[in-house]
């Protein structure tokens, strides 16, 4: 086995288990009612260390599948989650946008948790896609956004601004369970998407974010708090 696949499939995965475990992970708010059946899990491409452990353990009975892109750094991600336990579709809206929606749509009528980051795998940076946002609406999925913020890490000078958690830090969480609505056309589904990547990119850790909301917003529903 080449230098660089051992490194993928084996170091990374460990580490990445390593670092995770030792953050100190709050989710809040209280009262979490995660759905029970399939569901589309995400956040953003630069908090990826903690969002993709993060899955498996908000969903511990559930089967998750990662939506991973085809592209070369998308393999050496490809490979850590496989060994990390995470079931693989790979693909993005750009490339093989119509496999990637038949088999999302096969994983959540098994009642799996499809995660993936909606900004990804290259841009722009804390934004959804809308292709997805109208998949979930159509069929009525679940989607959840978890808003993750690390108290201490080293941030690259990516596209993502792609941050590093410093082991052991303060990492807490906030869970949006977003009620999407059902969209008359193309523009009323733009305008949503744009305005929903707006607020979650500047949301803050109040109650209030239901009652701020413009008229295509979702109201969010309180979730609970966990201590990882």
């Amino acid at each position: 086995m080449p230098l660089s696949s051992l490194i993928t499939r084996h170091i990374l995965s460990v580490a990445l288990k390593l670092l995770h475990a030792s953050l100190r992970i709050s989710v809040t708010p209280e009262h979490t009612q995660l759905p029970e059946k399939g569901a589309i899990f995400t956040f953003w491409h630069g908090k990826m260390i903690t969002g993709w452990l993060l899955a498996q353990v908000l969903f511990p009975q559930k089967k998750i599948i990662a939506v991973v892109s085809s592209s070369g750094d998308g393999t050496i991600l490809a490979d850590t989650l496989q060994q990390l336990g995470f079931s693989l579709i790979r693909g993005s809206s750009s490339k093989g946008g119509d496999m990637v929606k038949r088999a999302m749509q096969h994983a959540l009528q098994g009642e799996g948790v499809v995660a993936l980051t909606p900004d990804g795998p290259r841009g722009p940076a804390n934004q959804y896609k809308f292709g997805m946002l109208r998949l979930a609406s159509e069929n009525h999925y679940p989607l959840v956004f978890a808003e993750i913020h690390h108290a201490h890490k080293w941030k690259l000078k990516s596209w993502d601004k792609f941050e590093i958690p410093k082991p052991f830090s303060k990492t807490t969480v906030k869970l949006h369970l977003i009620d999407l609505p059902q969209f008359n056309n193309k523009e009323e589904l733009q305008s949503y998407t744009k305005q929903l990547s707006i607020k979650l990119s500047h949301a803050q850790p109040t109650l209030h974010t239901a009652q701020t909301c413009g008229p295509f917003l979702p109201k969010y529903r309180l979730t609970s708090q966990y201590t990882l």
